[in-house]
């Protein structure tokens, strides 16, 4: 276990044998997983910590790549071979501690993957039809409007039968605004793979078994992804939950506690 400068909540969810390290996405917290372990409770305890500047862990202090030190972060909890579940961003930090620490990823899960540099290889107008989707949340970043840009943020990757902003929670619209600062600073691990992840022979040399999950609703440029990432991690399966978006294991956990069951079997 490493020593962290800035402490992490952990939480812990589930009755189960099987040990899982669960990442949760951008702008949530550990609490998200909440519906999904309940559902594999019996056979699995997840292990959830909140991303810095989410959740109850410490505001990021700034030092650092953002990417490196949760995924130095997740290394403190993974003191043992795991499962391990990332979703969204949090699916580029499990994969980042597959490449880094094979010996304690028993088997790795990662739902929605926005690790964009995969898709600018394989299909760049992809990342440029998400960015032009992006482009108003990104102007209200560089206003330095935190609400708006959380607001849009939300709204981007959220499905259009979820709740609205003004319907949400106040304390679930703070912890949002809370966390969208550090967006920008995911960029150069995501578009310019800054951890040379799709280096030749770095993906290439996974041994684990390596599921893929995304919605049948979602954007367009995570397909590209979830496919291109099936194809350079040898064996790695890819399967789609119909009529979900991008926050599937929020809004279909039952489909995706079925995959993940048969997966682990």
């Amino acid at each position: 276990m490493r020593d962290l400068s800035q402490p992490i909540h952990v939480r812990l969810m589930g009755e189960g044998a099987r040990d899982v390290l669960a990442i949760h996405c951008t702008i949530a917290h550990s609490g998200a997983w909440k519906r999904l372990a309940s559902l594999v409770s019996d056979e699995a305890t997840f292990h959830a910590f909140d991303m810095l500047s989410h959740g109850q862990s410490a505001d990021w202090d700034g030092q650092g790549d953002f990417q490196d030190r949760n995924v130095e972060a997740a290394l403190t909890v993974l003191d043992r071979p795991m499962d391990v579940v990332g979703h969204s961003f949090g699916a580029t930090v499990a994969l980042r501690v597959a490449v880094e620490r094979p010996d304690l990823v028993r088997s790795l899960t990662l739902i929605e993957p926005v690790f964009f540099a995969v898709a600018l290889q394989d299909t760049p107008e992809l990342v440029a039809e998400h960015d032009r989707i992006a482009r108003p949340y990104l102007e209200a970043m560089q206003a330095g409007d935190w609400p708006l840009a959380a607001r849009l943020f939300n709204r981007m990757w959220s499905t259009d039968d979820g709740p609205r902003w003004p319907q949400l929670p106040e304390a679930t619209r703070a912890a949002m605004i809370r966390g969208i600062p550090v967006v920008p600073a995911c960029d150069a691990a995501l578009f310019d793979d800054r951890a040379g992840m799709l280096t030749p022979g770095v993906l290439e040399g996974l041994n684990m078994p390596v599921m893929l999950l995304r919605g049948g609703q979602t954007q367009a440029v995570i397909g590209s992804i979830n496919d291109g990432l099936v194809r350079r991690i040898p064996g790695a399966i890819g399967h789609v939950v119909e009529g979900a978006g991008h926050m599937v294991p929020i809004s279909h956990p039952q489909d995706v506690a079925l995959h993940l069951k048969a997966f682990w079997r």
